[in-house]
């Protein structure tokens, strides 16, 4: 059983696994089947507190792995549900139904200091395993860089984009590890005869400071050096508390003051202490992003990781803008407009009020992730909507020098960008 297996690690190694042959159940509160066979539960494992909801699921499992993790708590995602509450009653739940061999990915540096309640819920829940008379392995990863990217290895490229490179002030070293060294260490140990209860730090051979990593990421597009600019720290502040905004609407932006406490403990490790207890000797990161150049696809992701925000949030501030305008200083020229099309004033108010109603709800979707989707098809559906009633109410606008039905094709093109790149992983 893989938990979080459709998070960045859990489905590397379901990929893994599967592949070496074993049979797999993947857990995921959002889960979608894909080439790696697996029985598939869709479970909330803040939900999931009592063991007994856990047993019914452990049938003919012999192993667990725990991949499941969040940031920080939002509108979604609670941390001490995932990382204590539902995690702990998994455990008892094996210790109940024979399964021993249970394997945990926590976090690097939790013996040392734990300024988050990221950190302290991991930590309590690596505590709530090692009381247990399980054979347990904890492996607690730095920050982990894989091809695919997700959270802080996803910023890290959206990061390297930018012409103008800005540091945040405060950070403390990172020594990443590679995703498949994490996955090969995860898989050694689920073999039956592999040591149990140790606590293992997994990590890679150097350490870097952050914004060596992003231009290390930056050289590896192939792109010039960008100039540095370090953000005062009541700017970084301002970024880190914006990101906290954001996650309240649903999104998971890596940026968020979990983060920025987190980036000042650093994440660093003995890389030594893996090779001892595997014989698996980390790779460097760069020595791994050597071997295999930068595609165009990377490039393309790079450059539009940060535009995804922007793309969003100036699209939500439009609709909402003309519904302001429409129900407001625009209310006149918009009744005159519909009149001068032949419409009566109270057809042409009524028209009016309920295209500017439509607009402020598609915009305030849009800045909701889970109604996202759903906005940005409705401006699609809608601004076709105004191209063919302004077409046959008042088609000479085709003909107005700023082209306010012209405009609205690049519109919905934008729309389409949007529903193309709005997948968080």
């Amino acid at each position: 059983m893989i938990l979080g297996a459709s998070g960045l690690i859990g489905s590397a190694l379901t990929a893994h696994l599967s592949q070496a042959g074993h049979s797999l159940v993947a857990v995921g509160r959002r889960l979608a089947p894909g080439l790696a066979p697996a029985r598939h539960l869709k479970l909330d494992i803040s939900r999931m507190t009592e063991p007994e909801k856990w047993r019914v699921h452990l049938a003919g499992v012999d192993a667990v792995v725990n991949c499941a993790g969040v940031l920080q708590d939002d509108a979604n995602n609670s941390t001490a549900g995932v990382h204590v509450h539902g995690i702990s009653a998994l455990f008892r739940a094996c210790e109940q139904s024979g399964v021993r061999r249970v394997v945990h990915l926590s976090a690097v540096g939790l013996d040392q200091a734990t300024p988050t309640e990221f950190s302290r819920t991991k930590l309590a829940g690596d505590r709530a395993l090692m009381a247990l008379d399980l054979d347990w392995v904890i492996l607690r990863p730095s920050v982990v860089i894989g091809r695919a990217a997700y959270g802080g290895s996803a910023l890290l490229r959206g990061l390297a984009a930018l012409p103008v490179r800005p540091v945040m002030p405060h950070t403390a070293p990172l020594q990443p590890v590679l995703l498949a060294d994490l996955v090969d260490a995860a898989t050694f140990f689920l073999q039956p005869e592999a040591p149990a209860r140790r606590i293992i730090e997994v990590v890679g051979p150097r350490q870097y400071a952050f914004d060596d990593l992003v231009g290390l990421f930056r050289r590896w597009m192939r792109w010039p050096a960008a100039r540095v600019f370090t953000l005062p720290a009541w700017m970084s502040a301002l970024v880190y508390r914006l990101g906290d905004l954001v996650a309240l609407l649903g999104w998971q932006p890596p940026i968020r003051t979990t983060a920025q406490l987190e980036m000042v403990r650093g994440a660093r490790g003995d890389a030594s202490a893996m090779t001892q207890s595997t014989g698996i000797r980390p790779r460097a990161l760069e020595d791994e992003l050597g071997g295999e150049p930068a595609s165009v696809q990377e490039r393309w992701f790079s450059r539009l990781y940060l535009l995804k925000p922007l793309i969003i949030g100036v699209s939500a501030l439009f609709w909402m803008g003309t519904a302001f305008v429409s129900l407001g200083p625009g209310w006149e020229n918009g009744i005159n407009l519909m009149i001068s099309g032949g419409a009566s004033r109270s057809l042409a108010a009524l028209a009016v009020l309920a295209g500017g109603l439509a607009d402020l709800v598609i915009g305030a979707a849009m800045l909701y992730r889970r109604t996202a989707r759903l906005a940005f098809y409705g401006a699609v559906a809608i601004s076709l909507t105004y191209a063919i009633i302004g077409s046959i109410i008042v088609p000479w606008l085709w003909a107005e020098p700023l082209g306010p039905l012209l405009k609205i094709w690049p519109l919905i093109v934008l729309n389409l960008v949007a529903l193309a790149i709005l997948e968080d992983r």
